[in-house]
């Protein structure tokens, strides 16, 4: 069973960065497509980023230009580099992730198998 511990999260200013990261054990993590995903309060869990072992990552477009994925599969750990935060960016964040022989969409919440527990992130104005 692939495990994930997201870490990372705290509270910033507007405009400010943090770095989330999540690491994963159990598995062979370069089996697998990662998301970032976030989960606001009374909203849906909806796609940041994602990342597989080639090509180009793929963002949300409320997030293209201030959030960079990033993944090391020497270390078994996701990365999400968030710059000038905003404080609608407040919310919890989840990595996910999905066997790279499950052709899913990297958007859909459902095409996800693993999740971890999340990290709150609050941005404040």
């Amino acid at each position: 069973q692939l495990q994930l511990v997201e870490s990372g999260g705290a509270s910033v200013e507007d405009g400010g960065s943090l770095r989330l990261s999540c690491t994963a054990s159990g598995r062979i993590f370069s089996n697998y497509y990662m998301g970032w995903f976030r989960q606001g309060a009374g909203q849906e869990r909806v796609a940041v980023a994602g990342i597989g072992n080639g090509g180009l990552p793929a963002y949300a477009d409320s997030v293209k230009g201030r959030f960079t994925v990033s993944r090391d599969n020497a270390k078994s750990t996701l990365y999400l580099q968030m710059n000038s935060l905003k404080p609608e960016d407040t919310a919890t964040y989840y990595c996910a992730a999905m066997s790279v022989y499950a052709g899913g969409s990297w958007s859909l919440v459902r095409s996800y198998k693993h999740w971890g527990q999340g990290t709150q992130v609050t941005v404040s104005s």
